[in-house]
């Protein structure tokens, strides 16, 4: 059980980080080859939360790899997944068509067999 429970809170620290990342590069602008460009890059807030959540999500990753079978491990942590699809629509405001959704569930099933 306190595989599980990490593992979600690591896969939700994963999808944070990306979530994040895309709404910093959304923020970013256009690309430019200038000093002054990369500077103004410091102030954009979801680059620190980016690095924060993935950070985080690394750290922990750590502690699981280290005391749980890597072959319950790494497979639970494909939850990542459904929360990112989750994002999509929650945050992006993405349609995601039914065959997703099935694949969500396909992905879900699999953690459950492999948690047991």
């Amino acid at each position: 059980m306190r595989l599980i429970l990490l593992a979600l809170l690591q896969s939700m620290l994963l999808c944070s980080g990306q979530v994040f990342l895309k709404l910093a590069l959304e923020k970013m602008g256009s690309f430019e080859m200038k000093i002054s460009f990369f500077f103004s890059q410091f102030v954009n807030f979801w680059w620190l939360a980016t690095g924060i959540c993935y950070g985080s999500a690394a750290i922990l990753w750590f502690y699981i790899l280290k005391n749980f079978p890597f072959s319950k491990a790494y497979p639970l942590i494909s939850v990542s997944y459904v929360f990112g699809m989750i994002a999509a629509v929650v945050v992006f405001k993405e349609t995601v068509p039914p065959i997703r959704w099935l694949g969500v569930l396909l992905i879900m099933a699999g953690c459950f067999f492999i948690a047991k």
